[in-house]
């Protein structure tokens, strides 16, 4: 038995008996980083992760590029998380869609917890049926300035694809307020409008921002 397998077994006995209940957040890295890292302690490691990122849910939203400039993170670990966060968003989506959107206060909650953890600009269109239940979420853009590479053509084909009778549009200022800018405000009209063609409506464009969040159809800026 190598140096470190004694401390591996105790802390797998200790998952499959707790949970990860009483386990720190830097123990919880430890433990995922085991299956990518087979042979090497990897406690240390994850100390350099919490303090880079600065929480358990920094780490697992980092870009892969991100993480493995993380000294002692290679390709295959800093994968490894990436996935994991993926197949979270992936499974929070799905639940997503038995939910409805009815309010601004729900648009704005939707919003809120689907971009806690964005450190990019990101705009997301969301479908909805006649009675305000989700049918899907979609990431539309990422990494730039939302609204300006924005296809309209695209966001009415997605509305089209899913049978969408109302569509809302959320994205984000990582290092900003939640105000829109007159571009926002100029792009979200032209979609308003060729979604209107298609008997299709725009429900609402939320912006948010450091906990915070304005709806464009709220404030006006639909009209």
């Amino acid at each position: 038995m190598g140096l470190h397998d004694g401390h591996r077994k105790r802390m797998k006995e200790r998952f499959l008996r707790d949970g990860l209940d009483g386990f720190a957040d830097h123990e919880v890295l430890e433990l995922l980083l085991y299956y990518a890292i087979p042979r090497r302690d990897t406690n240390e490691l994850a100390h350099s992760l919490l303090e880079r990122f600065d929480s358990l849910s920094g780490v697992l939203s980092a870009p892969v590029e991100e993480l493995r400039q993380v000294e002692g993170m290679g390709e295959q670990a800093a994968i490894c998380l990436a996935t994991l966060w993926a197949v979270n968003k992936r499974i929070c989506c799905q639940a997503e869609q038995e939910r409805k959107i009815i309010t601004v206060e729900d648009a704005g909650a939707f919003f809120l917890n689907r971009m806690r953890d964005e450190r990019r600009e990101t705009l997301y269109q969301v479908n909805l049926d006649a009675k305000g239940k989700v049918r899907n979420c979609r990431r539309l853009s990422s990494g730039t300035a939302a609204m300006t590479p924005v296809c309209i053509r695209e966001v009415v084909e997605n509305a089209l694809h899913n049978d969408a009778s109302r569509v809302l549009l959320g994205h984000n200022h990582p290092s900003g307020v939640a105000l829109p800018s007159e571009e926002d405000r100029l792009v979200t009209v032209q979609i308003a409008q060729a979604l209107k063609a298609m008997d299709i409506t725009l429900m609402d464009h939320i912006v948010v921002a450091d906990g915070d969040f304005v709806s464009m159809a709220a404030s006006g800026m639909l009209l």
